[in-house]
């Protein structure tokens, strides 16, 4: 949901937020900081992550590899969002079944792992900076196709906020095909829940030598 603040405000914001990417080992030490933001941003609709520090540090340490690449969001010094990026090949293995039975070559995908931004700092650009960065990033390496995948809720579910937009719209603006039968299945604890519960989650690719 875009949030709702002043133009003035959002001047502010604009002026103090710069965008660094990291490649490999050199995001280690901003790590604990990205964890705990996404534990907050992933609270959110359709998420409902219950998350745990413990849990973050294993996952985030798959963004340490050479080829790896993370985009930082800085307020001044403070961390506002984060963005990341691995080859399918070099992520844990919930990703990659899906793609090989769908016929890709996994040494031909780069995986986009999320966008997390605190509310204030949504509506300024930050979320195109973040896909900028990444698919810079695996032309570079000369991969083929960039892909991510997103959690897929009932449209009748009740948690579901009455204000929700999904980002469909946004990602295929950016060039990403949503693919229905490319489907995965991910499990995480949800907010209340005491017990971890399975996910459906649907992909989206785009290939990066098109147009």
């Amino acid at each position: 949901m875009e949030p709702t603040y002043s133009r003035g405000i959002r001047e502010t914001a604009a002026r103090d937020l710069h965008v660094e990417t990291f490649v490999g080992s050199s995001v280690a030490r901003y790590l604990p900081a990205i964890a705990v933001l996404r534990i907050e941003v992933f609270r959110e609709w359709p998420y409902l992550y219950e998350g745990s520090v413990d849990y973050e540090a294993r996952y985030l340490a798959n963004y340490t590899g050479p080829d790896a690449m993370v985009a930082i969001a800085f307020d001044g010094d403070e961390i506002v969002g984060a963005s990341t990026a691995v080859p399918v090949n070099a992520h844990p293995d919930e990703v990659a079944p899906p793609l090989v039975a769908a016929g890709f070559d996994l040494a031909t995908v780069f995986y986009f792992g999320e966008s997390v931004l605190r509310p204030d700092r949504r509506g300024l650009g930050l979320g195109h900076r973040f896909f900028d960065e990444r698919e810079a990033h695996a032309r570079r390496l000369g991969f083929r196709h960039a892909t991510f995948c997103a959690v897929e809720r009932d449209a009748d579910d009740p948690r579901r906020p009455a204000d929700y937009v999904p980002l469909d719209r946004f990602w295929t603006k950016r060039g990403f095909v949503k693919r229905p039968d490319i489907v995965g299945t991910f499990s995480w604890l949800e907010i209340g829940d005491e017990l971890e519960r399975e996910q459906r989650m649907v992909f989206w690719v785009k290939d990066l030598q098109a147009g």
